[in-house]
This record gives structure tokens, C-alpha cells and sequence, in this order.
């Protein structure tokens, strides 16, 4: 499915407020685009103000209604503040998207502790600010809160003992965070995409075509998914469509944790 098509009719989110943590590029601004095109009002958030203004234009260009803010996630009262700019200048927040994240290959044995603590103080903690700032400004119930994750909640992978660590922590936090506040209304779930084509993190995970080559055989598909595969799945889990879908983890990887992850940046053993 491409940015032109799709199974939602371009209402499915009208009247809806989406904050999107990490939305001036890759995953992130795809999916902010994709909410944009079906109706809701959207309100950005990175750490580059030049990069908000330019994808604030692009969601208007949509005919969206859409601003933004700049905010680390590691900064929970940089969170809070944008969170509440979002709802007071928008209304009630129905759906909130963190997906800020951090990546570098690096064998274990060389990872630095700065390097650990950056990478699960930008995904992990990044993602609790974005959540636990958001829900006194939730629409309840309704509300639909994603984490964008990856395989490595699920799966091992050399050289990503950070990200590793950090993406399943989203996990677990996605679990215990549906529990809470499942009796409110609120749905809380995980998207954990495997290789997507267009990304940052791929172009480091995979910096030459040996080794892009190399993670293909890895895939059942074939292929890296696109931007828009990603994005026309959070359009669905953020509709009334997954209205009964909360605490899950959905993989979307063209089969790639049937088989493991690839060695990423690393020589063979």
C-alpha cells in the first residue's frame, strides 16, 4: 500500500488530536503524515526546531491542522510543557505516538556506559515522559497511546545491547500501562517494525550493500518494509478498527524474527 491509497476512508480520524513524539522524520514523520491525510489535527515534537517547522508545512499542505513544539524526551518537563501546548491549543489529545529513538552498533564489551544510558534514557525513558506527561490530558476513554518499538524487544542482537535493553523495557512498560489504564478507556500497544527502507537506523545498521544484502537473505519477504507499510499500520491500531487491541506488541518485520537478527556492523564470528 502506498501514501496514495488506503482502507480508511480520509475521515477515519476527524476530530481527532494526535501527538507524535519524533514526528519531523523517518517512522515517525510518516506516521504523522498518514494521520494528517485521514482527518486529525497533529502536533510534532522533536529536539530540531527546523525540522518541526518544515513537517508542520508539509501536514498543513495536507490540509491538516498541525503545529509543534521542540522537546527532548529525556526532559520530562520539556514533555509536559509541549504535551500541554498540544492539548491547550488542539483539545483533548486521542492519540499519542513516542517514537524518539537512539542507535549505533557496538559490541558489548566496548559500549560505553554514557553510550548504554543515552540510548535507554532516549527510547525507554523517552517513552514512560511522553505517556505518563500525556495521560492527564488524554480524551478518556478513547484514547489510544503507541510506542514505536523494534524486533529488539523481542529478539537478541549482537552489537545492540542498548537497544536491546531499551526496547524491552517499551514492552514491558506497553504491558503494565494497559493494566493501569485499561479501566480508563485507554488503550496502550507497541508497534515493533523490523528493517523499514528511508530509515536513519537502517543506513547505520546496514551502511553498504554487502551487508544490506546480507540482512535480505534474512527476511523471508525479500525486502525492507516501506515508510508507509509502517504508517498504514499505525493508522489502523490508532482507529476505533483496534478498539479491543491493547498491551500487545505487533511485530511487522516480513517474517525477519522467524529466523534472527543479522549480525549488524558486526564482522562473522
Amino acid at each position: 500500500m502506498n501514501s496514495s491509497t488506503s482502507l480508511f476512508s480520509a475521515s477515519a480520524l476527524s476530530g481527532r488530536v494526535a501527538f507524535v513524539a519524533g514526528g519531523s522524520r523517518g517512522i515517525n514523520r510518516a506516521i504523522a503524515r498518514r494521520y494528517a491525510a485521514h482527518g486529525a489535527a497533529v502536533f510534532v515534537v522533536s529536539r530540531d526546531q527546523s525540522k518541526i517547522d518544515d513537517t508542520v508545512a508539509e501536514l498543513r499542505a495536507l490540509g491538516a491542522k498541525a503545529e509543534g513544539a521542540a522537546a527532548d524526551v529525556r526532559d520530562f518537563a520539556a514533555v509536559e510543557a509541549a504535551i500541554n501546548q498540544c492539548a491547550d491549543s488542539l483539545g483533548p489529545i486521542d492519540i499519542v505516538v513516542s517514537g524518539a529513538a537512539g542507535n549505533f552498533v557496538a559490541p558489548a564489551h566496548t559500549l560505553s556506559s554514557n553510550g548504554f544510558r543515552t540510548v535507554v534514557d532516549i527510547d525507554l525513558n523517552g517513552t514512560f515522559h511522553v505517556f505518563r506527561a500525556a495521560y492527564p490530558r488524554l480524551r478518556k476513554p478513547g484514547a489510544s497511546l503507541l510506542a514505536i518499538s523494534a524486533t529488539h524487544a523481542l529478539l537478541p542482537a549482537e552489537g545492540q545491547a542498548h537497544v536491546c535493553s531499551a526496547k524491552a523495557g517499551i514492552q514491558m512498560l506497553t504491558q503494565v500501562l494497559a493494566l493501569e489504564w485499561g479501566k480508563d478507556g485507554v488503550r496502550v500497544n507497541s508497534l515493533a517494525p523490523g528493517p523499514v527502507d528511508g530509515t536513519e537506523g537502517m543506513a547505520r545498521l546496514t551502511p553498504d550493500e554487502a551487508s544490506r544484502a546480507a540482512l535480505y537473505e534474512r527476511i523471508p519477504l525479500g525486502r525492507y518494509a516501506s515508510l508507509d507499510e509502517i504508517a498504514d499500520l499505525a493508522l489502523f491500531l490508532s482507529t476505533s478498527a483496534a478498539g479491543y487491541i491493547t498491551g500487545t506488541t505487533v511485530v511487522c518485520d516480513g517474517g525477519q524474527s522467524l529466523t534472527g537478527h543479522a549480525r549488524y556492523g558486526l564482522q562473522p564470528a
